[in-house]
């Protein structure tokens, strides 16, 4: 006879882990948008001065070069990278590192949109990094600097050449704000808030170092360029893009509730205040890992591990020894529990990632509801367990 196992007392004060959208910030309100520049157009002086304060602060907050342009985009992070691939690739050879989900779709992009002659994919299976030594410093290079998907991270700039003749165009929207990006190995980077730091969704941020500023000069692409896409004016850089004159309309609360979790990571130390918080994060839930038989990491090697979206998977020989589709279902009963039990909410694995669970560690989460989490893990395991046991 299996017994059911005791409910733990203490549940996560905060239980969304969420990969995105992700938690927002500690002590968010309603109330805190109550500056937003609404029912005005956003052309306006207030509008755009708004606009240019999260372009000023960004800067501020992630470090980010001073001759680097920061733009606000539509099509949230998806509609940052695609605006960079269609607007600067084809002058050169492309290299695309696809290791998890979206990796893999910009080489949908690449090779099926705009169908580029010379094109080489480094991929590696959900879990591990392709081999790194084989990037060339000729050829510009796409690839995320953090699998949302598959939970793993390039440990660093390392594998890309300081004397590159190409451009690196990196999606950094699980990295930012958590992880330390070097921006002297980094021609473009991407992120969305609604990851990044818990706003809300449907807006990008796109950041062009000057070597990609000038490849948007002298390159006309050979194919048309949807009005969304256009960053340049009569062959030159559209600045006011890049100074709050958005493309198309922003939604002004979005843009405050932004505003409002830049300010609060300058109170909480900015970026290596915001860096160790993802740290502490994940260290809470690495300790729990280290210890419990039923579970590990995705990610094969501790070095790429990620901070944030950290993805987990059932390796108890009694789960592993299932059919793949019985694995699946496995997982999804642990995380439906979970979040009928307010406990956690949306930490399925992704869709097309190996069956598992996909717990957001990032700064806007408090390492206390981390370490509440890990016991309803064990609780969740248990209790499917019995159940599967007694079928």
């Amino acid at each position: 006879m299996t017994t059911t196992p005791a409910t733990p007392g203490v549940r996560p004060a905060r239980p969304e882990f969420s990969s995105g959208p992700c938690a927002k910030r500690p002590g968010w309100t309603p109330e805190n948008l109550s500056d937003a520049v609404l029912g005005r157009s956003h052309r306006g002086k207030p509008g755009k001065a708004a606009l240019k304060r999260a372009i000023d602060q960004t800067r501020e907050i992630l470090e980010v070069p001073a001759d680097y342009l920061i733009g606000i985009v539509p099509g949230s992070d998806t509609g940052a990278v695609e605006m960079a691939l269609w607007s600067l690739l084809g002058p050169k050879p492309v290299q695309l590192l696809a290791f998890e989900s979206f990796g893999k779709d910009w080489v949908t992009d690449v090779t099926k949109q705009l169908k580029l002659p010379d094109v080489e994919v480094l991929d590696a299976p959900y879990g591990r990094l392709p081999d790194l030594t084989k990037v060339r410093p000729d050829v510009d290079l796409v690839f995320t600097w953090n699998g949302t998907t598959s939970g793993v991270r390039v440990p660093n700039g390392d594998f890309i050449a300081a004397d590159r003749t190409g451009l690196t165009i990196c999606d950094a929207t699980s990295a930012a704000f958590a992880q330390k990006l070097d921006w002297a190995k980094l021609d473009v980077v991407t992120y969305s808030w609604q990851k990044a730091l818990g706003g809300e969704a449907a807006h990008g941020v796109l950041i062009l170092s000057p070597r990609a500023v000038e490849r948007l000069e002298s390159h006309t692409p050979a194919w048309p360029m949807p009005k969304l896409f256009r960053m340049t004016k009569g062959g030159k850089i559209n600045a006011e893009i890049f100074e709050g004159a958005t493309i198309n309309t922003p939604s002004m609360l979005c843009v405050q509730d932004y505003l409002d979790a830049l300010a609060w990571s300058k109170d909480v130390g900015g970026l290596k205040g915001l860096n160790a918080r993802a740290d502490a994060n994940f260290a809470a839930l690495a300790a729990w890992v280290e210890k419990t038989p039923w579970v590990d990491f995705l990610a094969v090697e501790p070095a790429t591990r990620s901070n944030t979206s950290v993805c987990l998977k059932v390796v108890d020989p009694a789960i592993a020894a299932l059919p793949a589709d019985a694995q699946a279902d496995f997982a999804k009963k642990l995380a439906s529990l979970l979040e009928k039990e307010k406990a956690a909410y949306d930490i399925g694995g992704y869709r097309d990632a190996p069956a598992g669970l996909r717990i957001w560690c990032g700064c806007t989460i408090e390492t206390a509801d981390v370490e509440a989490l890990t016991p309803w893990l064990d609780w969740a395991f248990a209790t499917v367990s019995a159940e599967l046991a007694s079928a």
